[in-house]
């Protein structure tokens, strides 16, 4: 066999080497705070959409704002996933959205969805890529060395 051949155990292509892109495309998002936003808008939804007994309580569109909000906030969540570079401005988002809920949403969503939506908020606007803080470190060492 041809070492380019994509059948090879060398090769780069190989089935084995799936994990290790799964793992490094977790690790280039912020795919837990994201995930957790999620989760406080799912909590949210839900908490606006309960029962009394046989009494399903209908609000009219100032109720639209508890269906609209937690769908904004799962949004924000999953594109800053998809589109890390612009985490900051989806985190900021879902930050806003979250504590807009505590008037909009059952107490944002009896405070679970509160919470969980300002800590997945919060993960996502610190999260930084391993690239960027590696690189960082790299190039402040030479110029601490110089200045000693």
């Amino acid at each position: 066999m041809h070492p380019t051949d994509p059948h090879t155990p060398d090769s780069p292509d190989r089935d084995e080497a799936a994990p290790g892109r799964a793992a490094t495309w977790f690790r280039s998002r912020p795919v837990i705070g994201g995930g957790i936003a999620v989760l406080g808008a799912l909590a949210m939804l839900l908490s606006t959409q309960l029962d009394l007994g046989n009494i399903r309580v209908h609000v009219g569109i100032e109720g639209m704002q508890a269906t609209i909000l937690p769908i904004v906030i799962a949004l924000a969540g999953i594109l800053a996933v998809v589109m890390p570079a612009h985490r900051i401005f989806y985190g900021v988002i879902v930050l806003v959205g979250s504590v807009y809920s505590l008037v909009a949403v059952n107490l944002g969503g009896f405070f679970v969805g509160f919470v969980l939506g300002c800590v997945g908020g919060v993960m996502v606007v610190s999260w930084a890529p391993r690239r960027a803080a590696a690189a960082e470190d790299v190039d402040a060492a030479p110029a601490a060395e110089g200045h000693a």
